[in-house]
Protein backbone atom coordinates (compact mmCIF):
# COMPACT_ATOMS: atom_id res chain seq x y z
CA UNK A 1 0.00 0.00 0.00
CA UNK A 2 2.85 2.34 0.86
CA UNK A 3 4.49 1.56 -2.47
CA UNK A 4 1.32 2.54 -4.32
CA UNK A 5 1.15 5.83 -2.43
CA UNK A 6 4.79 6.48 -3.21
CA UNK A 7 4.11 5.95 -6.91
CA UNK A 8 1.27 8.48 -6.78
CA UNK A 9 3.52 11.02 -5.11
CA UNK A 10 6.16 10.44 -7.77
CA UNK A 11 3.78 11.37 -10.62
CA UNK A 12 3.07 14.66 -8.90
CA UNK A 13 6.62 15.70 -9.87
CA UNK A 14 7.58 17.09 -13.28
CA UNK A 15 6.85 14.53 -15.98
CA UNK A 16 10.49 14.01 -16.96
CA UNK A 17 11.72 13.84 -13.34
CA UNK A 18 8.78 11.62 -12.51
CA UNK A 19 9.75 9.32 -15.34
CA UNK A 20 13.28 8.99 -13.97
CA UNK A 21 12.14 8.39 -10.41
CA UNK A 22 9.50 5.97 -11.65
CA UNK A 23 12.13 3.98 -13.51
CA UNK A 24 14.33 3.87 -10.44
CA UNK A 25 11.36 3.02 -8.24
CA UNK A 26 10.26 0.24 -10.49
CA UNK A 27 13.75 -1.14 -10.56
CA UNK A 28 13.97 -1.06 -6.77
CA UNK A 29 10.44 -2.39 -6.33
CA UNK A 30 11.14 -5.17 -8.74
CA UNK A 31 14.19 -6.09 -6.75
CA UNK A 32 12.28 -5.98 -3.47
CA UNK A 33 9.45 -8.09 -4.79
CA UNK A 34 11.98 -10.54 -6.11
CA UNK A 35 13.68 -10.50 -2.74
CA UNK A 36 10.42 -11.12 -0.86
CA UNK A 37 9.55 -13.97 -3.13
CA UNK A 38 12.87 -15.68 -2.63
CA UNK A 39 13.33 -14.58 1.00
CA UNK A 40 16.61 -12.83 0.02
CA UNK A 41 17.89 -9.41 1.20
CA UNK A 42 15.73 -6.46 0.04
CA UNK A 43 18.43 -4.64 -1.93
CA UNK A 44 21.08 -6.39 -3.99
CA UNK A 45 24.18 -5.20 -5.82
CA UNK A 46 22.67 -6.17 -9.13
CA UNK A 47 19.63 -4.01 -8.40
CA UNK A 48 21.83 -1.03 -7.61
CA UNK A 49 23.91 -1.56 -10.75
CA UNK A 50 20.79 -1.80 -12.87
CA UNK A 51 19.48 1.36 -11.32
CA UNK A 52 22.75 3.20 -11.95
CA UNK A 53 22.86 1.98 -15.54
CA UNK A 54 19.29 3.12 -16.03
CA UNK A 55 20.09 6.56 -14.60
CA UNK A 56 23.21 6.80 -16.73
CA UNK A 57 21.25 6.01 -19.87
CA UNK A 58 18.56 8.48 -18.90
CA UNK A 59 21.14 11.22 -18.29
CA UNK A 60 22.75 10.44 -21.66
CA UNK A 61 19.37 10.58 -23.36
CA UNK A 62 18.65 13.92 -21.70
CA UNK A 63 22.06 15.24 -22.81
CA UNK A 64 21.43 14.14 -26.39
CA UNK A 65 17.95 15.66 -26.35
CA UNK A 66 19.28 18.91 -24.91
CA UNK A 67 22.06 19.07 -27.54
CA UNK A 68 19.61 18.36 -30.35
CA UNK A 69 17.30 21.08 -29.05
CA UNK A 70 20.18 23.54 -28.85
CA UNK A 71 21.34 22.58 -32.36
CA UNK A 72 17.78 22.94 -33.64
CA UNK A 73 17.47 26.39 -32.03
CA UNK A 74 20.78 27.52 -33.52
CA UNK A 75 19.83 26.06 -36.90
CA UNK A 76 16.52 27.87 -36.76
CA UNK A 77 18.25 31.18 -35.95
CA UNK A 78 20.73 30.68 -38.81
CA UNK A 79 17.89 29.74 -41.14
CA UNK A 80 15.90 32.82 -40.13
CA UNK A 81 18.94 35.04 -40.73
CA UNK A 82 19.41 33.47 -44.15
CA UNK A 83 15.74 33.99 -44.93
CA UNK A 84 16.05 37.66 -43.95
CA UNK A 85 19.18 38.02 -46.07
CA UNK A 86 17.52 36.39 -49.08
CA UNK A 87 14.42 38.54 -48.57
CA UNK A 88 16.61 41.65 -48.46
CA UNK A 89 18.30 40.57 -51.70
CA UNK A 90 14.90 39.95 -53.27
CA UNK A 91 13.68 43.40 -52.22
CA UNK A 92 16.89 44.94 -53.57
CA UNK A 93 16.41 43.13 -56.88
CA UNK A 94 12.83 44.36 -57.08
CA UNK A 95 14.02 47.95 -56.59
CA UNK A 96 16.69 47.50 -59.26
CA UNK A 97 14.10 46.01 -61.61
CA UNK A 98 11.83 49.02 -61.03
CA UNK A 99 14.73 51.40 -61.67
CA UNK A 100 15.70 49.47 -64.80
CA UNK A 101 12.12 49.55 -66.07
CA UNK A 102 12.00 53.29 -65.39
CA UNK A 103 15.31 53.80 -67.22
CA UNK A 104 14.10 51.71 -70.14
CA UNK A 105 10.91 53.75 -70.33
CA UNK A 106 12.89 57.01 -70.28
CA UNK A 107 15.30 55.63 -72.90
CA UNK A 108 12.39 54.62 -75.12
CA UNK A 109 10.92 58.09 -74.74
CA UNK A 110 14.23 59.76 -75.61
CA UNK A 111 14.71 57.36 -78.51
CA UNK A 112 11.30 58.30 -79.88
CA UNK A 113 12.13 61.98 -79.49
CA UNK A 114 15.44 61.46 -81.27
CA UNK A 115 13.70 59.60 -84.10
CA UNK A 116 11.24 62.47 -84.51
CA UNK A 117 14.05 65.01 -84.37
CA UNK A 118 16.05 62.98 -86.88
CA UNK A 119 13.08 62.95 -89.26
CA UNK A 120 12.84 66.72 -88.95
CA UNK A 121 16.56 67.10 -89.58
CA UNK A 122 16.32 64.87 -92.63
CA UNK A 123 13.52 67.01 -93.97
CA UNK A 124 15.53 70.18 -93.30
CA UNK A 125 18.63 68.59 -94.81
CA UNK A 126 16.80 67.87 -98.03
CA UNK A 127 15.71 71.51 -98.20
CA UNK A 128 19.22 72.73 -97.36
CA UNK A 129 20.70 70.51 -100.06
CA UNK A 130 18.67 72.41 -102.63
CA UNK A 131 19.71 75.70 -101.08
CA UNK A 132 23.43 74.94 -101.09
CA UNK A 133 23.23 73.79 -104.72
CA UNK A 134 21.69 77.13 -105.65
CA UNK A 135 24.22 79.08 -103.58
CA UNK A 136 27.16 77.30 -105.16
CA UNK A 137 25.77 77.96 -108.65
CA UNK A 138 25.29 81.67 -107.88
CA UNK A 139 28.77 81.92 -106.38
CA UNK A 140 30.26 80.44 -109.54
CA UNK A 141 28.53 83.11 -111.61
CA UNK A 142 29.72 85.79 -109.19
CA UNK A 143 33.32 84.55 -109.40
CA UNK A 144 33.33 85.23 -113.14
CA UNK A 145 32.54 88.91 -112.44
CA UNK A 146 35.25 89.40 -109.79
CA UNK A 147 38.62 91.11 -110.25
CA UNK A 148 41.61 88.81 -110.48
CA UNK A 149 43.00 89.62 -106.98
CA UNK A 150 39.88 88.57 -105.08
CA UNK A 151 39.25 85.63 -107.37
CA UNK A 152 42.75 84.32 -106.58
CA UNK A 153 42.22 84.97 -102.87
CA UNK A 154 39.09 82.78 -102.68
CA UNK A 155 40.38 80.12 -105.08
CA UNK A 156 41.28 77.60 -102.31
CA UNK A 157 37.60 77.63 -101.31
CA UNK A 158 35.90 78.18 -104.66
CA UNK A 159 37.72 75.29 -106.31
CA UNK A 160 36.02 73.00 -103.83
CA UNK A 161 32.63 73.75 -105.34
CA UNK A 162 31.51 70.45 -106.93
CA UNK A 163 30.95 70.27 -110.66
CA UNK A 164 28.12 67.82 -110.04
CA UNK A 165 26.49 68.46 -106.62
CA UNK A 166 24.85 65.02 -106.63
CA UNK A 167 28.29 63.37 -106.73
CA UNK A 168 29.93 65.61 -104.14
CA UNK A 169 31.70 63.78 -101.30
CA UNK A 170 31.67 66.84 -99.07
CA UNK A 171 29.20 67.04 -96.20
CA UNK A 172 26.42 69.59 -96.18
CA UNK A 173 28.19 71.65 -93.51
CA UNK A 174 31.46 71.69 -95.45
CA UNK A 175 29.72 72.91 -98.59
CA UNK A 176 27.99 75.69 -96.65
CA UNK A 177 31.30 76.66 -95.03
CA UNK A 178 32.93 76.98 -98.44
CA UNK A 179 30.13 79.21 -99.72
CA UNK A 180 30.18 81.37 -96.58
CA UNK A 181 33.99 81.63 -96.71
CA UNK A 182 33.92 82.84 -100.33
CA UNK A 183 31.14 85.35 -99.68
CA UNK A 184 32.89 86.73 -96.58
CA UNK A 185 36.10 87.39 -98.52
CA UNK A 186 34.18 88.98 -101.40
CA UNK A 187 32.24 91.21 -99.00
CA UNK A 188 35.45 92.27 -97.26
CA UNK A 189 37.09 93.11 -100.61
CA UNK A 190 34.00 95.01 -101.73
CA UNK A 191 34.23 97.38 -98.74
CA UNK A 192 37.82 98.33 -99.41
CA UNK A 193 39.93 100.16 -101.98
CA UNK A 194 42.69 97.77 -102.93
CA UNK A 195 46.00 98.35 -104.72
CA UNK A 196 47.83 95.62 -106.59
CA UNK A 197 50.74 95.42 -109.00
CA UNK A 198 49.78 93.75 -112.27
CA UNK A 199 50.97 93.20 -115.82
CA UNK A 200 48.34 94.58 -118.16
CA UNK A 201 48.08 93.68 -121.87
CA UNK A 202 47.58 96.77 -124.03
CA UNK A 203 45.41 97.09 -127.19
CA UNK A 204 48.53 97.13 -129.38
CA UNK A 205 49.48 93.68 -128.09
CA UNK A 206 52.27 94.81 -125.80
CA UNK A 207 52.27 94.37 -122.04
CA UNK A 208 53.28 96.76 -119.29
CA UNK A 209 53.49 96.72 -115.53
CA UNK A 210 50.83 98.85 -113.91
CA UNK A 211 49.38 99.66 -110.51
CA UNK A 212 45.73 98.64 -110.33
CA UNK A 213 43.26 100.25 -107.94
CA UNK A 214 39.99 98.44 -107.22
CA UNK A 215 37.06 100.26 -105.66
CA UNK A 216 35.17 97.28 -104.28
CA UNK A 217 34.30 94.66 -106.88
CA UNK A 218 32.53 96.93 -109.36
CA UNK A 219 35.07 99.55 -110.45
CA UNK A 220 38.78 99.49 -111.19
CA UNK A 221 41.60 101.64 -112.58
CA UNK A 222 45.18 101.12 -113.64
CA UNK A 223 48.09 103.37 -114.55
CA UNK A 224 51.74 102.80 -115.37
CA UNK A 225 54.65 104.41 -113.60
CA UNK A 226 54.87 107.30 -116.11
CA UNK A 227 51.15 108.02 -115.90
CA UNK A 228 50.72 108.00 -119.67
CA UNK A 229 49.03 104.60 -119.92
CA UNK A 230 45.83 104.12 -117.97
CA UNK A 231 42.55 102.33 -118.13
CA UNK A 232 39.17 101.82 -116.44
CA UNK A 233 37.74 98.41 -115.55
CA UNK A 234 34.24 97.21 -114.69
CA UNK A 235 32.62 93.87 -113.96
CA UNK A 236 30.44 92.25 -116.62
CA UNK A 237 28.64 88.99 -117.21
CA UNK A 238 31.58 87.81 -119.32
CA UNK A 239 34.20 88.80 -116.74
CA UNK A 240 36.21 91.90 -115.91
CA UNK A 241 36.41 94.36 -118.83
CA UNK A 242 39.20 96.95 -119.12
CA UNK A 243 38.90 100.02 -121.32
CA UNK A 244 41.90 102.25 -122.13
CA UNK A 245 41.66 105.77 -120.59
CA UNK A 246 45.11 107.29 -121.05
CA UNK A 247 43.73 110.83 -120.64
CA UNK A 248 42.77 109.94 -117.05
CA UNK A 249 46.28 108.65 -116.26
CA UNK A 250 47.46 111.66 -114.17
CA UNK A 251 44.28 111.70 -112.09
CA UNK A 252 44.42 107.94 -111.50
CA UNK A 253 48.09 108.23 -110.54
CA UNK A 254 47.19 111.07 -108.12
CA UNK A 255 44.46 108.97 -106.46
CA UNK A 256 46.86 106.06 -106.05
CA UNK A 257 49.50 108.37 -104.57
CA UNK A 258 46.96 109.65 -102.01
CA UNK A 259 46.11 106.06 -101.00
CA UNK A 260 49.82 105.39 -100.50
CA UNK A 261 50.12 108.57 -98.36
CA UNK A 262 52.49 110.03 -100.94
CA UNK A 263 50.27 113.09 -101.49
CA UNK A 264 47.99 115.23 -99.38
CA UNK A 265 44.38 114.06 -99.54
CA UNK A 266 42.20 115.96 -101.94
CA UNK A 267 39.24 115.38 -104.25
CA UNK A 268 40.16 113.56 -107.44
CA UNK A 269 37.77 113.38 -110.38
CA UNK A 270 37.89 109.85 -111.79
CA UNK A 271 35.85 108.38 -114.65
CA UNK A 272 33.11 106.00 -113.52
CA UNK A 273 31.33 103.51 -115.74
CA UNK A 274 28.07 101.99 -114.60
CA UNK A 275 27.36 98.69 -116.26
CA UNK A 276 23.88 97.28 -115.87
CA UNK A 277 22.51 94.01 -117.13
CA UNK A 278 18.98 92.69 -117.37
CA UNK A 279 18.36 89.25 -115.94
Amino acid sequence: MNQVNNMKNIWKLKPRAALCVAIVGLAVTGGLIAADAEDEPMVTTETIDNTRETLRKWVEIRRVISKEKQDARLGKEILNERILLVQHEIDSLHEKIKEAEKSIAEADKKRQQMIEENDKLKSLSEGLAGNVDALEARCKKLLARLPDPIRERVKPLSQRFPENPAESKLSMSQRFQNVIGVLNEINKFNREISLTSEVRKLPDGTSTEVTAMYVGIGQGYYVNAKGDIAGVGIASEDGWVWTPANEAGPRIASAIAILKNEQVATFVDLPVTIHSTEK
